[in-house]
C-alpha cells in the first residue's frame, strides 16, 4: 500500500511536480496521477452505481508544463477501465465542472490539472460531478483507494481494457478524445453579457477593459468574450499561456500581481481591469482611477450585484472580513452577513446548507477572491464574477457613471496586517487548539478587550478601534494573526498585546511579530 494523504489540500489534491526549486522533490508525478486516476474510477463507479465503460470524463489543464504527462498519467489509470476520455486541452477550472451541465458534454465527472497560483513546480488536480466540486470525504477516499490495488480490483474486479492502447508518436497511450469545450463555455459567457447588457449583439461597444490574466488560462476572457461583443482590449497584459508565468504570480492577491493591473488601467486610461487567477476561479478588479476591487472589496462588489434583486439575503463569507465590509452590507445593501471560516468549500457548503435549512442565500465567496453564485450552481467561477462586473459596467456607462460607484459607501481600516507565525512544536495541532483556547480566556480577562460573537473559526477579539483574528491554518503548522485597526498605525498596539500573550508558550516562532 501507498500512503498518499499528504498530497490531500483541503478537497483538492496538490504535489510538487516537477524539479526546478532546490530541496522539493516531486511526489506528483505521472506514477502518482495514474493511481489516483485508478482511485477515481473506484469512488465514481460508487458514487454513480455505474460500471467504469458506461461514464465519461472531461479532463483540461492550465499552462503548467507538467499539465500533459500528468494527463497522460490519469488516463492510465482510468483507461484500463473503459471511461471514455474527453481531453479538453487547456481550460479553465469553471469550465470543466460545465462539461457535467452543458448538454453537448453531459459529462458524468470532470477533473482539471492545476495547482492554482501555486509555483510552475507545482500541479495537482480538482474534481467535479454535476453536484458540484468533490469535498474532503471525497479527496480523502480517493486517495485512499489510489495507495491500495488490491483493494481497487476488490471494488471493480481486473481491468478488461487493457489491450485498447493506441500508439501516439511511438509511446503506448490510452485514448482521450479531443473536444472544445472552451468555445462553448465562452459562447455562454458572451450569452449572460448580451442578455444583462441590453445593448444588442456589441453591448461593449466604446468599453476599454483591461484584462490580466497572468499567463494562466485566463487570456480566452479578452480575446473570446469580450471583444466579440466589441469591448476593446488591445492593452490586456499577460493573456498568452506561460507555464513559468514569467511576468508576475497569477494571483488577484498577490500585490505585485494586482500593482501591474492599476497600473497599466491608469496609464492607458481604461474604464477598468480584471485580474483572474491562473485556472480562473478567482477574480478581482481595478477601477478606472486604478483603485483596487479586491479582498473585502471584491466581497463587496459581488454582494452589491445580487442585493437589489434578493433583498435581505444571506451573504457567507470567510473570517477575515472588515468591520466596515460588515456595515457596508447590512446598512447600504440590505443584507445580511455571516462571517464563517476560511476555506472556499466552507463557505460554498454554508450557505448550501443554509439553502436547504430555508434561509435564502445567494451568495458564498472569500475575500481571495472564490465567488460562488446560487444562480450559478454555487461554483466559484471568476469568469462569472467578471460577467456579471461587465454587466453592471455596461448599464452604468448609459447613465454615465463608472464602476466604483457600486461601492461608494465601503470603508477600509487604516490599518491592516497579516502576521504567519511557525508552530515548531512536533505536535502542532495541540499547541495550535491550546493556544487559541486560552486566547479566549485571555480576552475574557480584560476590561479592554471582548469576544466577538459568532464566530466560527478561531477566536477574534475586538480591540478599541479595531479587531484580531487568530486562527490554525486549514493546511500548515502556522498560526495566522489577521489584524485591522481605524486608526493609521492602530495595528502596531495589536500586535504588541498579541505577542505578550503568545509569548509565554514554547514552540512558536514569534521573530515574524515586529
Amino acid at each position: 500500500m501507498k500512503d498518499y494523504r499528504k498530497l490531500q489540500n483541503g478537497s483538492d489534491i496538490r504535489g510538487i511536480a516537477i524539479t526546478g526549486v532546490p530541496g522539493e522533490t516531486p511526489n506528483l508525478t505521472p506514477y502518482e496521477a495514474e493511481d489516483i486516476g485508478r482511485g477515481f474510477v473506484v469512488w465514481l463507479s460508487e458514487k454513480l452505481g455505474k460500471a467504469p465503460a458506461e461514464m465519461t470524463v472531461a479532463m483540461g489543464r492550465d499552462p503548467r508544463v507538467s499539465g500533459k504527462r500528468l494527463m497522460e498519467g490519469l488516463m492510465n489509470g482510468m483507461g484500463p477501465y473503459g471511461i471514455k476520455a474527453y481531453d479538453c486541452g487547456l481550460a479553465s477550472t469553471p469550465a470543466m465542472f460545465m462539461s457535467t451541465v452543458f448538454p453537448e458534454f453531459a459529462c458524468d465527472a470532470a477533473i482539471m490539472i492545476t495547482a492554482s497560483h501555486l509555483p510552475y513546480n507545482r500541479n495537482g488536480f480538482k474534481f467535479f460531478t454535476a453536484e458540484g466540486g468533490l469535498d474532503k470525504a471525497d479527496i480523502s477516499a480517493i486517495l485512499e483507494y489510489a495507495g491500495d490495488a488490491d483493494l481497487c480490483v476488490e471494488k471493480l474486479g481486473e481491468p478488461a481494457h487493457m489491450d485498447c492502447r493506441v500508439r501516439d508518436f511511438g509511446k503506448l497511450v490510452y485514448p482521450a478524445e479531443e473536444k472544445d469545450l472552451m468555445s462553448l463555455y465562452c459562447g455562454h459567457l458572451r450569452n449572460l453579457i448580451i442578455k444583462g447588457a441590453e445593448g444588442g449583439d456589441r453591448p461593449l461597444e466604446g468599453m476599454r477593459i483591461v484584462v490580466d490574466a497572468g499567463n494562466g488560462s485566463g487570456g480566452f476572457f479578452a480575446r473570446k468574450v469580450l471583444k466579440p461583443l466589441g469591448a476593446d482590449i488591445s492593452d490586456s497584459q499577460f493573456l498568452e499561456p506561460d507555464g513559468m508565468f514569467s511576468n508576475h504570480a497569477p494571483n488577484p492577491e498577490d500585490p505585485d500581481a494586482i500593482n501591474a493591473l492599476m497600473t497599466r488601467v491608469v496609464s492607458k486610461g481604461a474604464d477598468f481591469g480584471l485580474i483572474f487567477d491562473t485556472d480562473v476561479d478567482r477574480s478581482a478588479a481595478v477601477d478606472g482611477c486604478g483603485n483596487e476591487i479586491a479582498r473585502n472589496g471584491i466581497v463587496a462588489m459581488a454582494a452589491a450585484l445580487i442585493a437589489k434583486d434578493h433583498p435581505g439575503t444571506t451573504v457567507v463569507t470567510d473570517s477575515i472580513t472588515s468591520r466596515q465590509l460588515t456595515d457596508f452590507l447590512e446598512k447600504d445593501l440590505g443584507v445580511k452577513h455571516l462571517r464563517f471560516k476560511r476555506g472556499y468549500k466552507n463557505v460554498i457548503n454554508k450557505a448550501k446548507e443554509l439553502n436547504e435549512q430555508g434561509t435564502d442565500c445567494q451568495l458564498a465567496i472569500e475575500t481571495s477572491g472564490h465567488a460562488a453564485f446560487k444562480e450559478n450552481y454555487f461554483l466559484d467561477d471568476g469568469a462569472y464574477l467578471a460577467v456579471k462586473i461587465v454587466i453592471e459596467a455596461a448599464r452604468l456607462r448609459k447613465q454615465g457613471k463608472s464602476i466604483d460607484s457600486i461601492i461608494a459607501g465601503l470603508g477600509s481600516p487604516a490599518d491592516e496586517r497579516e502576521v504567519r507565525i511557525p508552530i515548531t512544536a512536533a505536535d502542532f495541532g495541540a499547541l495550535g487548539d491550546r493556544v487559541i483556547e486560552e486566547l479566549g480566556d485571555f480576552a475574557a480577562a480584560r476590561e479592554d478587550l471582548s469576544l466577538e460573537e459568532p464566530n466560527y473559526e478561531g477566536v477574534r477579539i475586538a480591540f478599541p478601534g479595531g479587531w484580531c483574528l487568530l486562527r490554525k491554518s486549514l493546511h500548515d503548522p502556522i498560526l495566522p494573526v489577521n489584524m485591522a485597526s481605524d486608526e493609521p498605525g492602530g495595528c502596531d498596539g495589536i500586535a504588541a498585546v498579541m505577542k505578550e500573550f503568545l509569548s509565554s508558550y514554547e514552540g512558536l516562532d514569534l521573530s515574524v511579530m515586529k
